[in-house]
């Protein structure tokens, strides 16, 4: 974890309540300065993120007199106590948490519907996108993940390639050993690494309406997805083999390393393991194997309000005035360093040339589905792939698979 500066800590005083346990409200000893209710706010958080939203708690309880109350949790722990939790009462105001619990909180109503205002425009749409379920924005996001292209520079220079043939060619002309790795989880499959170059062929895993909000029609069938399973076959096991059922994480990582590898895609929390033997290298956007443009899938951190929140305009006034700021975005990068989908943070960290590339990545991105149909899928679809990498029968494997999907989800 990186320490947040001198100026951020002093923010942090002990009128703020730091709590380990699951919290109710508390009366607040300043009155209700604002029109709030006298109550504490409760927010859960993870303790990587506690001391940068204690900051802006700060600063909301001098100018609301309401009290805040932080409620220190594991974060694989926050998406089953608040679906169990907000329907007892028990439940915070505001929970830190993944874009991808949206669907399973909407189920269970235990999400509001947020307003962000004019604060909406400060945030990389794909962002806004992922905290959207049925054209209501249901979340405050703040942080972006995504995988890129990771070359070595060493071998292929530091300029992008146009496209897969391209960069397959570049690699060759490089006399690398191996073109690209790519981790397919071994036998299990990872459709999430390829999705960008299944993308390109303009085969999406679930269509997104107007508002991108995703709806349960499938859209990797058809001309398109049997144009990617093609594609697959390929470059597969029994193809032109730079696509591998040998490769998992850590072997693609190693080989990356060893600098065996001209390529790799990859995310940021993978740069130690790629450059432990010093290979030198060059972040830049997952190239188009099928024309369109690639698009590999975002992850978002952000901001829950409760649907049972007896503080609800409070709980909405801290998210989009007192973290809707650059001070506290850039508290929260510095407390646990994410890609920021605050405009004005994101340009100013895109000075170190990875944050750069993968920033970069993330906006050509989609929003990785929170959908419950999700659930039906990934099993299927990792399955396909490594079938068809083996060398099974492209379009025939795929339109099975995509009709199982269908099947499943009803």
């Amino acid at each position: 974890m990186r320490k947040i500066g001198i100026g951020v800590v002093a923010l942090a005083t002990s009128s703020l309540l730091l709590a380990g346990c699951a919290g109710g409200s508390t009366p607040s000893e300043s009155g209700d300065a604002a029109g709030g209710s006298g109550n504490a706010l409760v927010i859960w958080t993870d303790e990587n993120r506690a001391p940068a939203i204690e900051a802006a708690a700060e600063a909301f309880t001098a100018e609301t007199g309401t009290q805040v109350e932080l409620v220190q949790k594991n974060f694989e722990d926050i998406r089953n106590d608040f679906i169990n939790q907000v329907p007892t009462g028990e439940g915070p105001d505001i929970t830190v948490g993944a874009h991808d619990f949206l669907g399973a909180f909407v189920a269970a109503g235990v999400v509001d519907t947020i307003d962000l205002g004019a604060t909406a425009d400060e945030i990389e749409q794909v962002a806004v996108d992922a905290f959207t379920y049925d054209g209501q924005l249901y979340g405050f996001p703040y942080a972006l993940e995504s995988i890129a292209l990771i070359q070595n520079t060493d071998l292929v220079g530091e300029e992008a390639p146009t496209s897969w043939d391209d960069m397959i060619a570049r690699a060759q002309a490089a006399g690398a050993e191996r073109p690209l790795v790519i981790n397919t989880a071994g036998q299990t499959g990872d459709a999430y690494t390829m999705y960008g170059f299944q993308t390109s062929f303009g085969a999406p895993v679930f269509v997104q309406d107007d508002s991108g909000s995703y709806t349960s029609e499938v859209g990797m069938g058809g001309a398109a997805g049997e144009a990617f399973a093609t594609w697959l076959g390929a470059h597969g096991e029994t193809g032109s083999g730079e696509i591998s059922t040998t490769v998992d994480y850590d072997t693609n990582n190693e080989l990356f390393a060893a600098g065996t590898a001209a390529y790799t895609i990859q995310g940021p929390w993978a740069i130690a393991d790629l450059t432990a033997n010093g290979v030198n290298i060059k972040v830049n956007p997952i190239p188009s194997a099928g024309g369109e443009t690639a698009a590999p899938f975002v992850g978002v951190q952000g901001f829950y309000v409760s649907s049972q929140s007896k503080n609800a305009l409070l709980a909405q006034e801290f998210l989009t005035t007192y973290l809707a700021t650059d001070e506290a975005q850039k508290a929260l990068y510095e407390a646990d360093p994410r890609l920021p989908a605050w405009k004005t943070l994101a340009e100013e960290v895109s000075s170190d040339p990875n944050v750069a590339g993968f920033l970069a990545s993330a906006a050509n991105g989609v929003p990785q589905p929170s959908i419950p149909e999700m659930g039906s899928v990934w099993d299927l679809w990792n399955a396909a792939q490594v079938q068809i990498i083996k060398g099974a029968d492209p379009v025939g494997t795929w339109n099975t698979m995509v009709a199982d999907v269908q099947a499943a989800i009803g």
